[in-house]
């Protein structure tokens, strides 16, 4: 075909196979490395156990791994910094929104700055015809479709992209299965084959996430408030490391019900808490703001997931303006601000918005 194709080489299995299906279509595949997080830079020190653990940082590991695919597979690889980009515009963020004590997807913000922003401006000073990643997901008629492996699909993630930023992007991955995917990578003998997927915080990794915040935002304890009783049942370390629906790393024993978290009072620096799965832990809409629509469709009756992996939910939408949208729904467990409500079609991926407040027959929880 001789058109140019910038592949995001990130050193893992996904993108490898990406490159090689590509290669095998007969597109010129060039690879291109993103470096995106500097630990010392950006002083990644408490919570960090790859400055010890590792004689090489991760990243400088995924780009090794991703030098020995592109020279296995004969294709050239460039490498770019967007350490800056990305504190600006990703991380920057994901501490705000804790600091507003909503639980925020840096995953999502990343793919919107970074991988279909300013990585697509690199590629086109390689002068790209397209660009290819290796995300689980469809692009067909001008719609953005869920992939073929439904447990890896990951149009959630990209939810926040415009028609824009879909022009001239490829999904070599979306009619694959992950074990298809690996297998393929094992028969042509890459480096990647068995390599762990990815994971804990975008282009950042695993990290002990209560240490981790300690080099950022300071911790500030406070009383942790049975909601039923008003009565105060122990002491938190800190909101921002508590998410609604949360159980497990509480640290409240002398109870054993299943206590769950429903609720903070910023001002008060309280956390809210409900023993049991009760109606504090379920509500019935929505208002979601930061929206994006990536095709002209604009229904009234679709499906959303509050989450990755949620199965999807039938929702009622209510455009109040260009701004927000009321979602309804039956009664939904743990939906949260700060987190993206991801629209669907069937399997098109419409857009979404961030959840902004949370309600119960209308009103607004106040716990929330």
């Amino acid at each position: 075909m001789g058109k140019k194709v910038i592949v995001g080489m990130s050193g893992g299995v996904d993108s490898s196979v990406c490159a090689y299906l590509l290669k095998e279509q007969g597109y010129e595949v060039i690879g291109l490395f993103m470096r995106n997080w500097d630990s010392l830079i950006n002083n990644d020190i408490l919570g960090n156990p790859t400055l010890t653990n590792q004689q090489i940082c991760p990243q400088e590991q995924d780009y090794n791994d991703a030098l020995a695919v592109c020279k296995k597979l004969n294709i050239p690889l460039h490498r770019v910094d967007f350490v800056k980009e990305y504190w600006d515009n990703v991380f920057t963020y994901f501490l705000d929104e804790l600091k507003k004590g909503r639980t925020p997807n840096p995953d999502i913000m990343c793919n919107k700055y970074i991988k279909f922003d300013y990585f697509v401006k690199e590629a086109k000073k390689l002068g790209a015809d397209f660009i290819a990643t290796g995300h689980y997901a469809k692009l067909e008629n001008g719609y953005l479709k869920k992939a073929k492996d439904i447990n890896k699909d990951q149009t959630y993630f990209l939810s926040q992209l415009n028609s824009e930023q879909l022009k001239n992007v490829l999904f070599p991955l979306g009619d694959y299965l992950k074990e298809e995917v690996r297998a393929i990578a094992q028969k042509l003998n890459l480096i990647t084959a068995t390599k762990k997927d990815s994971t804990g915080i975008c282009f950042i990794g695993e990290r002990n996430f209560k240490n981790f915040l300690k080099n950022y935002l300071p911790a500030q304890p406070g009383n942790v408030i049975d909601i039923s009783t008003s009565q105060k049942v122990g002491e938190h370390i800190g909101l921002m490391y508590y998410t609604i629906g949360q159980r497990k790393g509480l640290n409240i024993g002398g109870n054993q019900d299943k206590m769950f978290v429903v609720g903070k009072d910023l001002t008060k620096n309280i956390l809210y808490v409900s023993f049991g799965d009760n109606e504090y832990l379920y509500s019935t809409s929505c208002i979601i703001d930061t929206l994006n629509f990536n095709c002209d469709l604009r229904p009234t009756d679709c499906f959303a997931k509050f989450r990755y992996r949620q199965d999807d939910i039938p929702v009622k939408l209510t455009y109040y303006d260009n701004e927000t949208i009321l979602v309804e729904y039956d009664k939904v467990k743990a939906v949260t601000p700060g987190q993206a409500c991801v629209l669907y079609l069937n399997d098109i991926c419409l857009g979404g918005g961030i959840i902004k407040e949370v309600q119960k027959n209308k009103q607004k929880l106040w716990y929330l």
